[in-house]
């Protein structure tokens, strides 16, 4: 088990920008660095990354429902939830994010922020199928995989399924 350590959950301002987009892009090598090629973690993807985050942040509400989660001063948690995407959703809300630096697994970081964007209302969200984690983590938050599947062809052919609750 993870030392306990202390954090808060709040919501973002648009000074998180770059350290979202650090923890996003850090959460994506962590969890699929022996899935995807290094081009969805190199310097031109965290730069998009940054780029999006600070659009994100400076147009305001949007409907979005992000969270960070902070320790000792640094951004090391994300979360965001959306309305559903794609043509067949099967929940309102959808789980677009949730990352957490590795170093900072069982910590409870994770938990808390789902439990701030989402509650316990019912969503889906898509995951990679080879991604025992973090499918595990959702399995404990009552999602379950409902039959549904792709393969991402814009992520290297990345095969995901959806989970439901």
């Amino acid at each position: 088990m993870t030392e306990p350590v202390a954090f808060v959950v709040r919501p973002p301002t648009r000074a998180d920008a770059d350290a979202m987009a650090v923890v996003h892009n850090t959460g994506w090598r962590e969890a699929y660095g022996q899935q995807l090629p290094e081009r969805f973690y190199d310097d031109a993807a965290l730069g998009r990354r940054r780029e999006t985050w600070r659009r994100v942040l400076g147009r305001g509400d949007l409907g979005y429902r992000i969270a960070v989660g902070e320790s000792g001063g640094a951004v090391v948690g994300i979360a965001m939830v959306g309305g559903s995407l794609g043509d067949h959703p099967v929940r309102d809300l959808e789980v677009y994010a949730l990352y957490v630096y590795a170093s900072h697994y069982g910590t409870g970081i994770g938990q808390a922020l789902l439990e701030t964007v989402l509650g316990e209302e019912p969503a889906q969200l898509w995951v990679a199928a080879d991604n025992p984690r973090a499918r595990a983590f959702y399995a404990r938050n009552g999602f379950r995989p409902d039959g549904a599947r792709k393969v991402d062809s814009g992520l290297n052919d990345l095969a995901e399924v959806r989970l439901v609750r």
